[in-house]
């Protein structure tokens, strides 16, 4: 009851999982990732013991197909099973049981996974796949996972309806201060439009979570400095990196204050 796309990026740095579903909070059962080793969805009769699974089979050298044939073997299950997994490499393997709620299928191609049970029909998983394709290999995997999940969703996505949608993708040193893998993990639990719920957050995630670019930056001199501080000062503020914190823009102005992100000067002079 769900359709999902398991991919690694173009540079193959990042692997990641996009899923939606007319199922409560599918973030918990459905994706699972570890930057250098490789990502997988997990469901219909979810086996969420695949995730640690499959994650041992392919950080111990297994192949996406290898790893999927030892789940599959293993399960007695199997027929209601459906999962997709894509390796270090880029190597991908779906599999969808016999018993899978239909329409259900999967698509594969070098670097993504690409499956659905219970859906409108395969417009669904062939619209994910064209739009995984036609998106930009360069663009941040996150933006390419969402492109390929909204086509499923405008091509009927799960025939139930909506509830929920999530995305996990994990690079190394892409977490929070760079102190872990996760570069992205959003979950949308309960809503009557989970993928554009899914859209804001990733909006807001590349805001707050995500740090500017060298073309972002904005240098600042001496007056834009007290420009800064005056702007602070007058909202109570000791200075402007207290501003800073207590809006939770750090990822957008350096430590020393020798540039800030422009999105936060806009802001900072009521233009964003």
């Amino acid at each position: 009851m769900t359709f999902s796309i398991v991919a690694r990026s173009a540079d193959g740095e990042s692997w990641g999982v996009a899923v939606a579903s007319k199922f409560l909070a599918v973030g918990s059962a459905v994706p699972a990732a570890v930057a250098g080793v490789g990502a997988l969805a997990t469901q219909a009769d979810a086996n969420v013991a695949y995730k640690g699974l499959a994650l041992s089979h392919l950080d111990e050298g297994a192949t996406a197909p290898v790893a999927l044939q030892r789940l599959l073997e293993e399960d007695e299950g199997r027929a209601r099973r459906q999962v997709g997994i894509v390796d270090l490499d880029g190597t991908a393997a779906s599999h969808t049981g016999a018993e899978c709620i239909p329409w259900a299928g999967g698509l594969v191609g070098d670097g993504y996974a690409i499956q659905g049970n219970c859906l409108a029909g395969p417009e669904v998983v062939e619209a994910m796949e064209a739009a995984w394709l036609g998106s930009d290999p360069d663009a941040p995997l996150q933006d390419r996972l969402l492109v390929a999940l909204a086509a499923g969703d405008e091509s009927g996505g799960d025939r139930r309806g909506r509830q929920s949608a999530a995305m996990l993708v994990v690079r190394d040193g892409a977490g929070y201060g760079g102190l872990d893998d996760v570069a992205v993990d959003l979950r949308v639990d309960d809503h009557e439009a989970p993928v554009d719920e899914l859209t804001r957050l990733l909006d807001l995630h590349d805001l707050y979570l995500t740090a500017s670019t060298d073309e972002e930056r904005v240098t600042v001199d001496e007056a834009l400095r007290a420009e800064l501080e005056t702007f602070a000062a007058a909202r109570g503020h000791r200075d402007f990196h207290t501003w800073v914190g207590t809006e939770n823009y750090e990822m957008r102005v350096a430590p020393d204050l020798a540039w800030i992100d422009g999105r936060i000067l806009a802001i900072v002079r009521g233009e964003g």
